[in-house]
Parts: structure tokens; sequence; C-alpha cells
């Protein structure tokens, strides 16, 4: 068998609560911005969980005519719009690229709600042949991939990976694996998720998961000793990820290159994660174990970081679990203390998160984070932080058990 690849980035995109490009969004993370605010997508009166993260700026005609935003679900235009920020920023030129030879790995956690409300409503009123006839194909989770596929013409291997909150990452590693051994030169690949809507709300309320706090300050606060629940969060993140011999003989800037990727179950529960951290440390482990790292080689962790009581504790226990005394030395945050969780969308904008780090040496705060947990004793980063970031690892927990790291590593020739 050849040897694996090496595996680069050369392109991102983001569509998020603070921010519908990557150089916004990570300007407003530096300077601890919150994008958390009551809910205007649909009247909250009747709900006891007031706050979300929407992205009130995102407008679908920059990135797609009327006739494609109007067959698309609100999950699909996030991707679609990611996506092209990321080639462009890459430099592809698809006229020339043997499109074969390019895929497409983005996931959504959930898919389209507000497509299934819109037309659960017409059965309840007695209109059942008035279902809308495309209501499956824009509903359903893979339509994202479908959908950056069609838009830009890429013919390789076409995957969604469905893991809950963990979406964004195994769809990214899963790219990362395709490269490695052949399978595609170049993956468009990431996470997206619109489930700001009456039926996202009230489950994820109903699970006791959401906080009910109505001040967005001291809503989504990882790591925090006050933290009661995580706020709902909408978005897109994308890369593209290319061989490193691809990427070097057409010439591209290479950004930074994903040098592991781990991926484990707790077998546990079905919603928390398992309480020695055991999973989500082997993820870590096998991580920097592909990537030929030892812990003290890492210097920054974006943890999965939700806000709520159990992922917080239980993924500190994971974190000085794989890391020993080096975690005590490792600088930690999560981006959805601004971002709010972006379920199926989070791992691939928090993977981009850790790409600029490495880029550029900075670490944004974990904003809000004011009270001590005495159970919580790693840096939490309460305040932005200019270091030398080799290497950095981002940790995604969906429900289900599902653990997933990718490692992304300064680029050097």
């Amino acid at each position: 068998m050849s040897e694996k690849k090496r595996v680069v980035v050369t392109g991102m995109g983001v569509v998020s609560p603070i921010g519908n490009s990557v150089d916004v969004f990570w300007n407003h993370l530096m300077e601890g911005y919150c994008g958390i605010k009551p809910t205007t997508a649909f009247d909250t009166t009747d709900y006891k969980w007031k706050l979300s993260a929407q992205d009130d700026d995102f407008d679908p005609l920059q990135y797609m005519d009327r006739k494609s935003a109007r067959r698309m679900e609100r999950f699909s235009q996030f991707a679609v719009a990611a996506a092209s920020q990321a080639i462009a920023e890459s430099g592809l030129d698809l006229t020339t690229e043997d499109l074969t030879r390019i895929g497409v790995s983005v996931g959504s956690g959930i898919g389209s709600l507000d497509a299934a409300e819109r037309e659960c409503k017409k059965i309840f009123e007695g209109r059942p042949g008035r279902i809308s006839p495309l209501f499956v194909p824009v509903m359903i989770s893979n339509m994202a991939a479908g959908n950056v596929a069609i838009q830009f013409g890429l013919k390789g291997k076409c995957t969604n990976v469905v893991t809950a909150c963990a979406t964004g990452t195994h769809s990214i590693g899963e790219a990362m694996r395709y490269i490695q051994w052949g399978d595609a030169d170049v993956m468009v690949c990431g996470g997206t998720e619109a489930a700001i809507t009456p039926l996202g709300i009230g489950g994820f309320g109903a699970l006791t998961a959401l906080t009910t706090s109505e001040d967005p300050a001291r809503a989504s606060i990882p790591f925090d000793k006050e933290r009661s629940g995580f706020v709902m969060g909408e978005g897109a993140g994308v890369l593209v990820l290319e061989s490193y011999e691809h990427a070097v003989n057409r010439g591209a800037k290479i950004l930074a290159e994903i040098a592991g990727y781990g991926a484990t179950c707790d077998a546990f529960h079905i919603t928390s994660p398992a309480e020695d951290g055991e999973g989500a440390a082997r993820a870590m482990c096998l991580a920097m174990e592909e990537a030929g790292l030892k812990p003290e080689d890492i210097d920054y962790v974006n943890a999965h970081g939700t806000s709520t009581h159990h992922n917080d504790l239980f993924e500190t226990i994971a974190i000085k679990r794989a890391f020993g005394e080096h975690a005590y030395k490792l600088h930690v945050n999560s981006t959805k203390s601004m971002t709010g969780h972006m379920l199926g969308a989070a791992g691939a904008v928090e993977c981009i998160v850790c790409v600029k780090s490495v880029m550029e040496d900075r670490i944004h705060p974990t904003a809000g984070y004011r009270v001590r947990d005495e159970e919580l004793d790693l840096d939490y980063t309460p305040e932005a932080v200019e270091t030398k970031v080799r290497a950095a690892i981002s940790n995604s927990l969906g429900f289900g058990g599902h653990n997933g790291t990718l490692l992304i590593r300064k680029w050097e020739e």
C-alpha cells in the first residue's frame, strides 16, 4: 500500500452569527464579540428559551441566483455560500481542474426542520395534497453536499457525515482520509446548520440542554461555574483540502496542514459524554499519534465547550487524561461563547478557528468567562492571547457518544 499523502488547507469560508466571511468572523472572535441576542426567527412568547445566535445579515443572493436560492433550504444556502468563499480563496480554477477528482464532504446534523414544520402544518390543516413536491429533496441533510457539488460541478466522491454535533469535524476528517488514500485530489468539506426554529428550540429546550438565561452576556458561558446550558447558533464552515502534491503543482498558497484525525465512540449514553472522558481523550491521542506529535507539542485546544454542566466537566477530564501535566500549559477556549452552538456546523467552523490560530499565532478569548469553577482548573483563555501556536486541536463531542478530533499544524515546507 502506498504511503499516505499529506493533506493541506488552501481555502476557507464561514457563514456565522458574528460574520459572513473568514476575516470578519475572525476579527470579531479576537475582539470577544458575542453574537447572541433575543430570537426573532419566530415568536418565543410561549418559550422559556428566549436567546439564540442568528445570522441576520446573510443574503443567499450574494452567492447564487434567485431560482437556485428558492430550491434550497437555509442550511444548504449556508453551505453553498461558505463553499463559494473557500473555493475562491483556494484559487482553484474549476475550468481546468479534473472535476472527477474534486469531491464534497459537507454534513448537517439535522437538515431542514423549517421545511418539516412548514409541510407538517399542511397535514394538520387537512391539506396533505398541498405538500410541496420538493419537500423531501430540500429537507434531507445530504442536500448540503449535493447542492455544493451541483453549484460548482464537482463530480468526485460526494458524501455527508451525520454525527450530531460532531458532524463538521467528522466530515473534514473523512475528507482528509479520502485524499490520504488517493480517492480524491481535492475535497470541499465542512458542516452547516440552520435549526433556529420552533421545533429546534423546543426540542433542545425540552432536553434541558438550552439555557433559560435572558442575558446575552451570561448565556453561553463555557467552563464558567454559572453555566446553565447552550444557546442555539447557525451557519456553516467549509474548507478546501488538497493533497500536498496537488497544491504545490498548481502553486497554491498553503494555509495549514491537517496532520491528525481521531474518531471514537463513548458507547455510554445518548446525550451525555462519558464521565471519565475516555472516548474524547482517545480521539485526541489518536490525532496526536497520527501527526507524530507528543502532548507537549500542542499549544492550544479549541474545546467542544458547550456551556452545559456535563460537557464542560467531562471534556476537562478528557483533556487532562490525554495531555497529563501538559494540560495545565495549554490554552483552552470555546468558540461557542460567541457563536452559540452551531450543531453540525460547529466543528467545521472551529477547525477554521484553529487554522487561523496557527497562521497568526493568536488565540481568541472564551467570551463571558468570569466565575471559576473549582472542578474546572485549566486555562480557559479569558482574554485573547498572542503566543506561538505550533499545533492546535479541535474537539467535537456529539450526541450518541460520537467523538471527533482534528489536529491542525502550522504549515512548514
